[in-house]
């Protein structure tokens, strides 16, 4: 088996090549050139298609494929022992096992998940990395997120470009990776976790998307991929407009008082209270995470979006990881929280 495989089929010619022109496209449109690439591999058809197509058309670069090993099932290890020398043998330079521990809130998913993305960045040690995630996987996002819902931000979806990762495959379907391997001559490890109904990702795969698609004629997986990649060019608008309301709510508080180069600075209110709610929250929320708040939802921004647009003397509003927002002299201030504090995480 060699990093091209023996192309005979048409269809599977056409996968292999619609993989490869996906990576080349993605790179074309990075937003910086760079000399090294990782790939996330898990022995799965998406992974292998993107690990051949980014060996071969990254010759000048040297790509390693990164196999995190997440200990959930006997025998991972030599699952990812086979991924990362099936890698190798598709063209990569070098596969490193990356062994990980799963265990916090949030349940198996949720916790297998942030040990996945950690042991990615510290391993790629800053360059680039890039994910399988098809057309398909990004349908399932977008389900998920409507069904939670938790907003525009949600239902975009994931991100071509999301330093340090990047997801070449978005516009590709996954019938598309799996007909790349049978061509290449791969047989993909088969996730037994992705035929577990007890996980609701898997669910919206094989009972909601299949449904919709009967329901509406077909085509839905596109269609909510369509829906996302329009969603994301609006919000990033709105995102950036926000970040222009932050900037100016803190210009009028930094040029009226000194404060420490340590202290988290304090936005205006009469600046936030003039815009549209929108913007106001957007830059809500990029001034909590730039004060170390994490885990922030809807219902959160609301609540301290209370303290501006429907400010009647109350107290301050209580934020995951122990943060306390209040209002005070004009101005908004976060803080940890102090013990014994009576704060509230719902003002309406």
């Amino acid at each position: 088996m060699g990093a091209a495989g023996s192309l005979t089929s048409v269809s599977g010619f056409h996968a292999v090549a619609a993989v490869r022109k996906a990576v080349r496209e993605f790179l074309r449109t990075a937003p910086e050139a760079v000399d090294s690439l990782c790939v996330a591999v898990s022995g799965g058809a998406d992974s292998l298609a993107l690990a051949e197509a980014t060996a071969y058309t990254c010759r000048d670069l040297r790509v390693t494929a990164l196999v995190v090993d997440h200990g959930l099932q006997d025998g991972s290890d030599a699952v990812a022992d086979k991924a990362a020398a099936t890698a190798r043998e598709l063209g990569v330079h070098d596969a490193r096992v990356l062994p990980v521990s799963v265990s916090g809130p949030g349940g198996p998913e949720a916790a297998a998940r942030r040990a996945r993305y950690a042991a990615l960045r510290e391993a790629s040690a800053g360059a680039p990395v890039l994910l399988g995630h098809t057309r398909d996987d990004q349908a399932e996002t977008v389900l998920l997120g409507l069904g939670r819902g938790s907003g525009p931000r949600s239902i975009a979806g994931m991100r071509p470009h999301d330093p340090p990762w990047g997801r070449p495959l978005l516009g590709l379907p996954r019938t598309t990776t799996r007909a790349a391997c049978d061509e290449l001559g791969i047989t993909p490890w088969q996730d037994p976790h992705n035929a577990d109904s007890r996980y609701r990702r898997v669910r919206i795969r094989d009972e909601a998307l299949p449904t919709l698609e009967d329901v509406l004629g077909g085509g839905v997986s596109g269609a909510l991929a369509r829906t996302a990649a329009q969603l994301r060019e609006d919000v990033d608008v709105l995102d950036d407009l926000g970040e222009e309301l932050l900037a100016a709510a803190l210009t009028e508080t930094r040029d009226a008082a000194e404060t420490s180069p340590d202290a988290v600075p304090e936005p205006a209110v009469p600046v936030l209270a003039a815009a549209p709610a929108a913007l106001r929250r957007r830059a809500l929320r990029s001034w909590l995470l730039g004060a170390g708040v994490r885990e922030l939802t809807d219902a959160h921004l609301r609540s301290v979006d209370a303290l501006i647009a429907d400010w009647r003397g109350q107290g301050g509003v209580w934020l995951a990881g122990d943060f306390e927002v209040r209002r005070a002299r004009g101005k908004l201030r976060v803080e940890p929280a102090a013990a014994g504090s009576i704060t509230t995480s719902d003002h309406r």
